[in-house]
């Protein structure tokens, strides 16, 4: 076996869409001690990992579906050689003093915004929802859903386009506010999406994507285990590595009693999902109503809501409208840069959380829209003639023209 080389490892394009397969099998690996070698929960049934099985070999054939395509259909041929043929200008340092943009000064408001946001609804719940079980219960107020909003779109398209080390000072501040909300997937959120977008636009090195990783675990564990145990209702026994196997189990075993249940739902989690910004009806809550027959916001992996609306075959639709959605994004991303980087962090991100909670969050669906308009802008906007591309991008500079050959231009997709 031929071992490969630091330089080979640096190529290995980590946060390609089939990070999302990675990620959930180590989310049952983290699971099987609690489940397996304790009796603090019962083991699930073995068809339960047919259903993660079905989930996850739609969600390869969304991402082999531009392929697929590409194969039969000359046209989206001619538009997958054209994006890859863009050439746009490599994110470049800023100095400290050196004048600010209006394009910059627009991105960092919409970030202040976000944060003051914040500020204001921590001012009105009246203490710090992660020491308090109470005010974590009140802390998703719209003002909280706006300010998370605001920030994680503008700090994400902030830390794409303009590489000024100031800017890391509002991810930081952000960040912190939103640990103090006492939710985990905020900040996890944040982190994550801001991780993949610098990723792309930086090429950071291997040390600081460590660096990075490991602060998300930190956060996961700390944030998670602080927050349930400030729950005044609840009393755990359990430390925090073992929380962490805890939930990962309950939600395995609630995907498990969803699987029986198929379609029981009838469209009603997927309603008042879409609905989330005039409805206070929480879907998780109804999860747990369907499950466990008890008004508990209750999380049903990535697979389970689908599954207990409209059965299988809706699971595997999702699955592979995300896989292609996401594949779509990654290969925009690559070429063009910026906008299509930053909301292919921020969907990629909120996607890996999903494992867990479950695609139950309007804001999220809200990403994949924008996610959507970005890959039917630039695929319609791409012009291809003969022998020539057009298209108008973003950057400066409004239209790039290039040259290509259709022939030897690689179309795989990737």
């Amino acid at each position: 076996m031929k071992v490969k080389t630091p330089e080979q490892l640096k190529n290995i394009d980590i946060f390609h869409p089939y990070i999302l397969i990675i990620a959930i099998l180590l989310f049952i690996i983290v699971s099987i001690p609690i489940v397996y070698f304790s009796n603090e929960l019962p083991q699930p049934s073995p068809y339960l990992y047919l259903y993660i099985l079905i989930g996850i070999l739609f969600f390869i054939l969304g991402c082999l579906f531009p392929k697929i395509l590409a194969k039969v259909s000359k046209k989206f041929k001619n538009k997958l050689v054209a994006i890859k043929s863009i050439k746009t200008k490599k994110l470049t340092k800023i100095p400290l003093l050196s004048t600010y943009r209006p394009k910059e000064l627009i991105l960092i408001g919409i970030v202040i915004l976000g944060i003051v946001f914040q500020i204001i609804n921590l001012i009105y719940l009246g203490g710090i929802p992660l020491f308090s079980g109470v005010l974590k219960a009140q802390a998703a107020t719209k003002l909280w859903l706006f300010s998370y909003i605001f920030f994680i779109i503008g700090i994400n398209l902030l830390l794409a386009n303009y590489d000024r080390k100031t800017n890391y000072i509002l991810l930081i501040i952000g960040l912190f506010l939103f640990v103090l909300t006492g939710y985990r997937t905020t900040p996890i959120a944040i982190l994550l999406s801001v991780f993949i977008t610098l990723y792309y636009s930086k090429n950071i090195k291997i040390k600081y994507q460590l660096i990075f990783i490991a602060i998300i675990s930190i956060l996961l564990i700390l944030i998670g285990f602080i927050a349930i145990q400030s729950i005044e209702w609840q009393q755990w026994r359990l430390n925090a590595f073992e929380l962490i196997s805890y939930r990962a189990g309950f939600t395995l075993n609630i995907l498990d009693k969803a699987t029986r249940l198929a379609g029981s739902t009838n469209g009603t989690l997927f309603y008042y999902t879409l609905t989330g910004f005039f409805k206070a009806t929480d879907p998780r809550v109804l999860v747990g109503s369907a499950v466990l027959n008890q008004s508990k916001s209750i999380t049903a992996t990535i697979f389970g809501p689908a599954i207990l609306d409209f059965g299988t075959l809706a699971m595997g639709i999702q699955m592979f409208l995300i896989g292609l959605i996401l594949k779509l994004l990654h290969i925009l991303q690559k070429h063009i840069k910026q906008i299509a980087t930053a909301f292919y962090g921020i969907i990629l991100g909120q996607t890996l959380i999903w494992i867990e909670t479950g695609p139950t969050d309007i804001v999220v669906w809200i990403f994949y829209l924008i996610g959507i308009s970005i890959i039917i802008y630039y695929f319609y906007k791409l012009k291809v003639g003969k022998g020539s591309i057009e298209l108008n991008t973003v950057n400066e500079s409004n239209k790039a023209k290039v040259n290509y050959d259709s022939n030897k231009a690689n179309s795989d997709g990737d």
